[in-house]
């Protein structure tokens, strides 16, 4: 039964592949099939055109934008992934599309084709640095307006920048330099349940035993 339904899932997927190549393939650079899931990619000029293709034609009905998300790749000269989630209610199918960029080149945003792209875009700039141009509102979501960085980029700091901890005196929030120094332990000593003499009880019981 269960095989029987992926075979299924896997024709439906097949079918949708060729016809958006046969549609849209030539401004697209991959097209495949992983995991039941169909993945395409296209370049950052192609992107609103293909969201906006995936949307409105009547064979795909992708009217809901789940997600956003970046993937780092530091040793690529097109070191970032954006990866958009589309789902069709429709069909009850979803799509996974990809583009790329580097640090220096902006990618347009899709806030005009889908609303939702506003916090998702938002939240790719904040953690990953990835400029979207035309945004109506790109700052950062997640992190404090002085937040230094990018922290899901894979050259940031395990530990941050700066540490930041409430100043009693100052009755504020205040920013210091990361401070990771652990004084020395001695831990030559001996435990207190070692040198514990045994109680009354447990002798009376070990008499009983015997």
């Amino acid at each position: 039964m269960i095989t029987s339904k992926k075979t299924e899932t896997q024709k439906k997927l097949k079918k949708l592949a060729n016809y958006i190549k046969m549609q849209v393939g030539s401004i697209l650079s991959e097209i495949a099939i992983n995991k039941e899931e169909l993945l395409l990619r296209c370049s950052l000029s192609n992107l609103i055109k293909v969201l906006i293709f995936l949307r409105d034609d009547t064979q795909c009905h992708f009217k809901a934008l789940i997600d956003i998300c970046g993937v780092d790749y530091p040793e690529r000269r097109n070191r970032f992934d954006i990866v958009y989630n589309l789902l069709s209610t429709s069909y009850n199918t979803r799509i996974r599309l990809k583009t790329s960029t580097d640090d220096n080149t902006s990618v347009p945003s899709a806030t005009s084709v889908f609303r939702s792209a506003n916090w998702w875009e938002r939240e790719v700039w904040d953690m990953y640095g990835i400029f979207f141009s035309d945004h109506p509102d790109l700052r950062r979501i997640l992190t404090d307006y002085g937040f230094d960085g990018h922290p899901m980029r894979k050259d940031f700091p395990l530990t941050g920048h700066v540490e930041v901890r409430y100043d009693d005196e100052q009755k504020r929030v205040v920013y210091e330099p990361v401070s990771l120094v652990q004084e020395f332990r001695n831990f030559d000593f001996l435990s207190p349940w070692e040198g514990a003499r045994p109680l009354l009880s447990d002798l009376k019981n070990k008499k009983v035993e015997k």
